[in-house]
């Protein structure tokens, strides 16, 4: 079967929701080429350092690839993809240089090519992800190993945002607690919460994609019977104070957008980590929990990105 390989020159503050607009598609994969990667420190404590090749990296902001067939609906699928990622601008997302290139690849091609991006990390003092196809040895008896397979639902549970949110629940979790995954994606939050110890895990996700990957994510790392996966808007019909932690790793613009939903949602003295915000809109996001009724407990910064924990008051 031919694929054809989508290419977006742009920025890391579009990378997430062009993301979306690619899978939303039919995209079934999506690789991120970002230069950053050549030149940051690495600390041994969180993982391998792995030889990268140059030639793969733009000298300026970052390349989404994304893989979609070939077949006579590609033009028009190509057309909408361009007018979603345009209308990025409407909500003040910098798109960067914007250009979008196209190739043919192989479907043998295309189903290995993503995965050399992809290896063992420790992100955490007791987190380490690994994917599903590598062979991966504990350094110590106390690690936790979340096995995941990110399929068609964009997540690898490496990338900042994502290691930022397990860190903030090491931190917060405790033995008993209720959480509400938000956005669940790959299912990597909900899986280290329940490892974490928690009692009952709610993952949601709006797209049903994604909601099968969870699903999978979750029995493969043996917590279903802590995990309930469903698809849902935000936390549309979720009861009042049901929850001791919600975590949400989604664009700025739309924690804004629920907010007091949230507040309504957890319990008193419950936390709120919100991530997925760049650091241009950290004071907004900020504000926004305050008049909600949160106070902020910490702010964590890694590169571009901004992580909130948030309490109740």
């Amino acid at each position: 079967m031919k694929w054809s390989e989508l290419s977006i020159h742009t920025t890391n503050e579009a990378i997430e929701p062009i993301s979306h607009i690619l899978h939303e598609a039919g995209a079934s994969g999506v690789v991120i080429e970002d230069p950053f990667e050549l030149t940051k420190e690495r600390q041994d404590q969180f993982g391998e350092i792995y030889q990268l090749n140059p030639d793969d990296y733009p000298e300026e902001g970052v390349i989404v690839k994304a893989y979609l067939p070939v077949n006579s609906f590609l033009g028009e699928t190509v057309d909408a993809i361009k007018e979603s990622i345009n209308n990025l601008i409407i909500h003040n997302i910098d798109i960067g240089i914007n250009k979008v290139t196209i190739s043919e690849v192989n479907e043998e091609e295309w189903a290995t090519a993503w995965k050399k991006y992809y290896h063992p990390v420790k992100i955490s003092e007791k987190f380490t992800i690994v994917p599903t196809w590598e062979i991966y040895t504990p350094v110590s008896s106390d690690e936790l190993i979340i096995e995941l397979d990110p399929g068609m639902a964009f997540g690898t549970g490496t990338h900042p945002t994502t290691v930022m949110c397990i860190q903030a629940l090491e931190r917060t979790v405790v033995p008993g607690d209720r959480v509400i995954d938000v956005g669940t994606g790959s299912g990597v939050l909900s899986i280290a919460a329940a490892m974490l110890g928690a009692e009952d895990v709610r993952a949601y996700d709006l797209d049903e994609v994604a909601v099968t990957s969870a699903r999978l994510n979750i029995k493969l790392n043996k917590v279903s019977d802590k995990v309930t996966t469903s698809q849902n808007n935000l936390l549309d019909g979720v009861e009042e104070n049901s929850a001791d932690v919600v975590v949400a790793n989604i664009l700025a613009e739309v924690i804004l957008r629920f907010t007091d939903d949230v507040a309504h949602v957890v319990k008193p003295g419950g936390t709120f980590i919100a991530s997925g915000i760049i650091q241009q809109k950290k004071d907004q996001v900020k504000e926004g929990l305050i008049q909600s009724g949160f106070e902020i407990i910490e702010t964590i910064l890694m590169e571009d990105w901004v992580a909130i924990i948030a309490k109740r008051v």
